[in-house]
């Protein structure tokens, strides 16, 4: 069996650098702002700072953080997580260290799609609501805090590419695996009072979000991303303006100071670093709402078929899914049985329940599963397995919601490699 030094060790395995030690790295600037030292850092400071030069330094884009410091720097406050990408940060969670019920801060995965601002002063922070809105709004996070009813939900979020990694042929984008969802307590207030106070007008069918963060190139009138949600969506009792996480100011590669959480649909509808909510009477066409970003092709297409444009539908709900977090895959195991647990999630409904194999899908076995703790939450189930005899085993689970949709074992390819559903396994040396 791995020890947990070795779990921990293969955990960070991306995040290591190639020919420097952990003792060799030089000491670092005793900078509060770290990430925009480095940004304002020159080339022969950078080049001191990862301990060599930099033969190719002259064509590095402006503001990267070089990999050798991105892990120390980027993922600070987080443990465990593989960095897939630094410009922008994308890092995801190995589904051992999703066990909690509740997704610990430094457990929750990271997607970015720009650069995330220096300035995230809670105390200066606007939001302004407006479009076809009876009473604009501008307010600070105090005046949320004040104005608005302050609730506490646990919340699922995944990222709509979660699973890209496993589609053949490869689609493009980060090669997500299963880490990128967590289901985190979020505080703040209701989407659905805030607009309500600034009076939803008659012809408003979707909202769009705009956040502080900046576009890679940085050009200040690009904007990274920028999605929205249908009104119905946004009128829901679970979507939350939020300004906590588990009891705490918000991760800043969550958010902070402020960011929407939308439970249910891709995580790129739950804006971070919110500055804006733009009531429209269209849907929006904002930064990757447009083309092919974050939809599907709206019938069933072969492996690798080129699809029109026109052809492609936005994403909304998420499909039916589950994860098992304990025992992680690749375990080796003395005893013969074994306690098999984790979490499961459908979009906006719930789960009925969700089964187990050990022999590859012949027979089934049933789950305990755990209500949600609220609308929006995943579920957590768990299920006592006893092994025949020593041997390889492969442990799959699926779920299925309350609209009867069960989790498939493959899914159809699509060219974007998005919402990939597809049963989770794990293998086990027993014995």
């Amino acid at each position: 069996m791995r020890t947990d030094d070795e779990k921990k060790r293969d955990s960070h395995r991306h995040d290591a650098v190639a020919g420097v030690s952990p003792g060799e790295m030089p000491e670092q600037p005793a900078d509060p702002d770290r990430r925009g030292f480095l940004k304002r850092t020159g080339l022969a400071t950078m080049a001191a700072m990862v301990g060599t030069n930099i033969p190719f330094g002259a064509n590095m884009p402006a503001g990267m953080v070089p990999a050798a410091l991105a892990s120390q720097d980027i993922l600070k406050g987080k443990d465990g997580l593989s960095l897939l990408n630094d410009r922008p940060v994308n890092a995801e969670t190995p589904p051992e260290l999703l066990d909690d019920p509740i997704t610990p801060t430094n457990r929750h995965f990271i997607r970015n799609n720009g650069i995330p601002p220096e300035n995230m002063d809670p105390d200066s922070w606007m939001l302004t609501i407006d479009g076809f809105v009876d009473n604009p709004l501008k307010l600070s996070i105090a005046d949320l805090r004040n104005q608005f009813e302050v609730v506490t939900m646990a919340l699922a979020l995944e990222c709509g590419g979660n699973g890209r990694a496993f589609f053949d042929p490869p689609a493009r984008g980060n090669q997500w695996t299963y880490g990128a969802v967590a289901c985190s307590e979020w505080t703040g207030v209701r989407l659905k009072d805030v607009l309500n106070k600034a009076g939803v007008q008659s012809n408003v069918i979707y909202t769009a979000h705009y956040g502080a963060d900046t576009h890679l190139s940085g050009d200040p009138n690009k904007i990274p991303i920028s999605r929205g949600v249908p009104i119905a969506k946004a009128m829901t009792d679970n979507v939350l303006i939020a300004f906590e996480m588990n009891g705490e100011a918000l991760h800043p590669m969550n958010g902070a100071p402020l960011r929407l959480v939308v439970p249910g649909w891709p995580g790129s509808c739950s804006q971070k670093w919110l500055t804006r909510i733009w009531l429209r009477d269209q849907v929006h066409d904002g930064p990757k709402m447009t083309g092919k970003s974050y939809r599907v092709p709206a019938y069933p297409v072969a492996p690798g078929d080129k699809v029109p444009t026109e052809d492609f539908v936005i994403i909304e709900r998420m499909p039916v899914k589950s994860l098992i977090t304990y025992p992680a895959n690749n375990t080796d195991m003395t005893a013969m049985e074994t306690e098999v647990r984790g979490h499961a999630w459908s979009g906006d409904r719930s789960i009925d329940k969700v089964e187990i194999t050990i022999d590859f899908g012949k027979t089934w076995m049933p789950a305990e599963l755990d209500a949600p703790v609220n609308e929006g939450a995943w579920q957590n189930w768990r299920a006592r397995v006893k092994f025949p005899m020593k041997g390889y085993y492969e442990v799959w689970a699926r779920a299925t919601d309350s609209a009867g949709e069960m989790q498939p074992f493959a899914i159809d390819w699509n060219p974007k490699g998005y919402l990939n559903n597809s049963m989770h396994r794990v293998g086990l040396r027993v014995g």
